[in-house]
């Protein structure tokens, strides 16, 4: 019966920590888009609920400091709680633009997924 007591402690202990520190991809799923060299980044919880953690916990700095080395120009956040999401504009993203980078992904596409990667 103590065995069976430790065990529950750390399942639930494990479930704390995951509480604490989750990726992205476990609460949101994002959109990408692009102009030039300009990448935006949407951010939708699957919960509407989940709208707040996301606005406290998903700053324009943590996202700069997440797609460093890859997003080299200002990032700008914008809320747009009327349909709960977040949009991410950021410029110097997409090695020159479309027409001119030699990038793999000259849209940015992939991107959207880095965001998710991002543990908050």
């Amino acid at each position: 019966m103590i065995h069976f007591q430790n065990v529950r402690k750390k399942i639930s202990i494990v479930n704390f920590v995951r509480l604490l520190a989750m990726k992205l991809y476990d609460i949101a799923h994002s959109r990408a888009g692009d102009k030039g060299n300009t990448l935006t980044l949407s951010l939708i919880p699957y919960e509407e609920a989940d709208y707040d953690l996301l606005c406290a916990r998903v700053t324009a700095e943590k996202v700069k400091n997440h797609l460093k080395g890859i997003v080299s120009g200002e990032i700008i956040r914008y809320e747009l709680p009327n349909i709960s999401s977040l949009l991410f504009v950021c410029h110097d993203a997409l090695s020159g633009g479309v027409t001119t980078s030699l990038a793999m992904d000259t849209h940015g596409k992939t991107l959207s997924y880095a965001l998710l990667e991002m543990e908050i």
